[in-house]
């Protein structure tokens, strides 16, 4: 079965969390400041945009990082955790008819990844429709399958609904609306049958003002779910209208690039980085670009670089064929796809049979499997988008002989080549690399216009910066065969920035050294100064150049942000990962529990890493229902729980028993829904059986109360039973490490190491003035400019017994160093490695919060690690001033030289 990658989990993780919350609390807002505060990302006000009290959010992902997949396991988290229905109506909303097709199919194929998840979850109930066989839906199927509908979003975003069938009247919806009454919930919401419907249609006029039997009244009579593919499209007033018509229970996007503007912005809940991307092998980077003067050399260079790597990839474990994307020109332009063609064939000697034409004409890769090692593809021109959908992760390099400024379908092609084959690490360092040839004309900046690209891709500033590297072109055609199988090095390129300026800027303010970085020529024919800087912009220059960039504001921005890129490019290189260092390793926490050495984690400190809910009664103490119009109470006893209730079409009495079920039914479906990895599914049974028993004896409680509010109820007994887990959680916990009978060990079969090309950091990052000089990797992730750990991390890149330090990552799977708490994980600030070969961890906590009882446990266990590991680890709390009014810098620098002194004295 598909698994999803670790940063996809984390995503789906924070939807869950977010739509649990949004349904507990009554308050979206609420769960949403929560939500963002969890993840340590910057507090943004939620916008509701006239929807009032339905969720809408977006997941922000990258160009490669599975868009369509998160979309179907939403479906199943939004109906488990805020729904509350067994089979939801979802309406999946795509940018193209294209995008539309593939995405139908891809839903309607068993075993397909994107249908994997729905089959799974709805126990092979789903019904996937394309928005033409909407008909097809019968009365029947509501609340008994799963059904997803995929449209455009063109389909229904107009202004007058007259002459759209999604809106129009239509004699199979007549069942649907059977059974509507008056006293209707959401028959306020319906679209009536008007003058225009009678004519169209042939209705009698007695049909006047009664509900129209139409797809979208069908929709918002049972309140589907939303799905936004490419939601940056879909942020105008007019799409607001369009989507409030239908009455969604929630709205959930995906994108790329949000659109982030105060007026119209969306409400980013995950923002997946190309770090992250990187780190878990689904895309390629660096990316390796090569500025090219003219066309012939860039394509010269591109058949050169996947003649190199195709030789590489005789070295990997899986059957690879590098293939280049190459862009040409439309019949107007100089370099057309016939051009092209002829220059591979005839000065390259490229056999034809390797070169396929993608055109809006031509369709030579319609039929072909392109990761058949009999396919002979090795070239593919093109000159608009391939189709959307296209993916053939063999594609490594991308020229390009027109204007990529100028050109919309670039992104696209470039987004192509990101994709890592088999979304697994190659081997040969030069496959887990993309490849860029750009021919420039006049006076343009191929790593200008590819910054561009890569931020509308989704790529941060500072990711543009790390992972765009300029290299120089070849030197000649020597290699143009594959014979040399060298490393892909040619010689790196000076970092170099080209702005265009309306006016000379005033040099005389600039030293000699700022004046030699300057190469200035005047553009005559655009009336514009073209100035190119080589090397590191200082300030006294950024300054000059701003000067001259003129009133227009978009303008200075654009100069600013590129003088900005440009400089933390250079210092993305000198970075130690950058330079091959090894930063070091780190033990984990050990113990031995029933004889057996084994990492201490949260999940197996209980006994045989099983919660044994027997030991614990099967009770919610002093239960009972209070229901309103929209919330049901579960007092138990230590915590009262309160839950929003599912809206209801028709008010139930709940003292009368209407529906024909037996304990049985909920106690079987009580398990279905409650089902733990480390509860036995027998214990499970047992447990809900008591449970559900001892409900039943209460007074006012029938099994249709249990089964109109069986989710809330769910929820209910998932957080008994995660108290109880935290109760053996910490018994264990204590049990294992602090006992006298404790037996714990730092063994080399447990050790983190920190990987110079593993740091998948997420935005926000340092983007300060202070350039810190000793952090191992060019990223640093979630330090603000200022404030206490800010002066923290000075403080530790200025002391000369660090060598290396590392902003050390939350919730990262294998990319973060962590200590065991009894119910969740301790993910220190900072972990450093020092010059005399030692570890130095630092957790900083500010004056609020250092004798709290969390800073007491994480101070524990991490002072019981320093302990067991032979003098080779030490640990420290620090605080802004301590008991003996030492600064952070004093404290760290006097626990290093203490404990060397120490270990000093033990050894003599």
């Amino acid at each position: 079965m598909f698994s999803l990658k670790g940063y996809q989990q984390r995503a789906i993780d924070t939807l869950s969390n977010f739509l649990s919350k949004a349904r507990n609390y009554q308050s979206i807002e609420q769960a949403y400041t929560e939500t963002l505060q969890e993840q340590s990302l910057p507090d943004l006000a939620y916008r509701d945009y006239g929807f009032d009290d339905v969720p809408y959010v977006c997941f922000r992902i990258p160009t490669g990082g599975g868009k369509t997949v998160l979309a179907s396991y939403a479906i199943a988290t939004a109906a488990r955790e805020y729904l509350d229905t067994d089979y939801p109506i979802t309406l999946w909303l795509v940018p193209t008819n294209t995008i539309r097709l593939q995405t139908v199919e891809a839903l309607k194929t068993p075993g397909h990844p994107y249908r994997e998840k729905l089959d799974l979850s709805f126990n092979h109930q789903v019904l996937v429709l394309d928005i033409d066989e909407v008909t097809q839906i019968r009365p029947q199927d509501i609340g008994q399958k799963a059904i997803v509908i995929i449209s455009t979003l063109a389909n229904l975003r107009v202004n007058d609904t007259s002459g759209r069938k999604v809106y129009a009247y239509h004699e199979n919806f007549e069942p649907h609306f059977d059974d509507i009454t008056e006293h209707h919930v959401s028959l306020v919401h319906l679209e009536k049958v008007g003058v225009n419907d009678i004519q169209e249609n042939g209705l009698s006029a007695s049909e006047l003002g009664k509900v129209k039997y139409s797809f979208a009244n069908l929709l918002a009579l049972h309140q589907p779910l939303i799905i936004v593919d490419e939601a940056h499209n879909a942020r105008t007033l007019l799409t607001f209208d369009t989507l409030k018509r239908i009455h969604p229970a929630a709205v959930i996007e995906f994108t790329a690039t949000p659109n982030v503007s105060t007026t119209n912005g969306s409400n980013i809940l995950y923002h997946v980085s190309a770090a992250e991307l990187k780190s878990e092998e689904m895309i390629k980077l660096p990316i390796i670009l090569t500025e090219h003067q003219n066309w012939q050399n860039a394509v010269r260079d591109t058949v050169i670089t996947r003649n190199k790597l195709a030789l590489d990839a005789q070295n990997d474990e899986s059957y690879i064929r590098p293939i280049a994307l190459l862009q040409a020109e439309a019949k107007n332009g100089e370099v057309t796809v016939e051009v092209l063609k002829k220059y591979l064939t005839e000065d390259l000697h490229i056999a034809l049979e390797s070169i396929a034409i993608a055109t809006g004409k031509q369709r030579e890769l319609d039929g072909l499997n392109l990761f058949n090692p009999s396919c002979p593809i090795e070239y593919i021109i093109t000159i608009e988008a391939l189709k959307e959908g296209w993916d053939c992760s063999f594609a490594y390099v991308f020229c390009s002989v027109k204007q990529v400024s100028s050109s919309k379908d670039a992104e696209q092609l470039l987004g192509r080549v990101l994709r890592m084959p088999f979304a697994k690490r190659r081997v040969v360092e030069d496959l887990n690399r993309s490849y860029a040839h750009l021919s420039t004309k006049g006076f343009a900046n191929a790593a200008k216009e590819l910054t561009d690209k890569l931020i509308a891709m989704g790529f941060e500033e500072m990711e543009v910066a790390a992972f765009l590297r300029q290299q120089a072109p070849s030197s000649g055609q020597s290699d143009l065969f594959g014979k040399d199988n060298n490393p892909i090095s040619p010689p790196v390129a000076p970092q170099t920035v080209v702005i265009e300026l309306p006016k000379m800027p005033d040099i005389s303010v600039l030293n000699t050294d700022e004046k030699r970085q300057l190469a200035i020529t005047e553009d005559k024919e655009n009336k514009t100064i073209i100035v190119r800087v080589t090397g590191e912009i200082s300030e006294k220059l950024q300054e000059a150049l701003l000067n001259a960039a003129g009133t227009k504001k978009q303008n200075k921005e654009a100069i600013a942000r590129d003088l900005r890129i440009h400089n933390q490019g250079i210092q993305a290189q000198k970075s130690p990962a950058e330079r091959g260092e090894l930063f070091g390793e780190l033990p984990l926490l050990c113990a031995y529990v029933q004889q057996e050495l084994e990492l201490i984690e949260p999940e197996n400190i209980m006994h045989n890493g099983q919660l044994s809910l027997l030991n614990y009664p099967a009770k919610l103490n002093n239960f009972r229902i209070e229901e309103t119009s929209n919330s049901f109470s579960i007092d138990m006893g230590d915590k009262t729980i309160s839950y929003h209730i599912a809206k209801q079409n028709e008010v139930i009495n709940l003292n009368e028993d209407l529906l024909d079920v037996t304990e049985q039914d909920v106690i079987r479906w009580l398990d279905r829904e409650l089902r733990q990895s480390d509860v036995k599914q027998s214990e499970m049974i047992k447990f809900n059986t008591s449970l559900v028993n001892d409900l039943l004896q209460k007074p006012g409680i029938n099994l249709t109360a249990l089964v109109r509010n069986k989710y809330p109820l769910a929820r209910a007994i998932k957080d008994l039973i995660g108290l109880y887990r935290k109760r053996a959680q910490k018994e264990g916990y204590q049990h294992t490490l602090f006992d006298s009978e404790a037996k714990i060990e730092l063994s080399d079969s447990f050790v983190y190491s920190f990987s110079p090309q593993n740091y998948p950091a997420r935005p926000p990052y340092y983007v300060g003035r202070y350039k810190f000089q000793k952090h191992y990797f060019s990223l640093i992730e979630d330090l603000k400019a200022q404030g206490e750990e800010y002066e923290c991390a000075k403080a530790i890149d200025s002391l000369p017994e660090v060598k290396y330090w590392i902003r050390n990552l939350v919730r990262r799977d294998h990319a973060s160093f962590w200590l065991p708490l009894a119910h969740a994980k301790f993910y220190p600030d900072f972990i450093c490695a020092l010059t005399d070969g030692r570890m130095l961890v630092v957790e900083y906590k500010g004056d609020a919060y250092v004798s709290n009882d969390d800073s007491a446990e994480k101070r524990a266990v991490g002072d019981l690690w320093a302990k067991n590991s032979n003098d080779q680890c030490l640990f420290i709390m620090a605080v802004e001033q301590d008991s003996e009014g030492r600064d952070v810098r004093q404290q760290i620098q006097k626990y290093i030289q203490n404990s060397r002194l120490e270990n000093d004295s033990r050894l003599q």
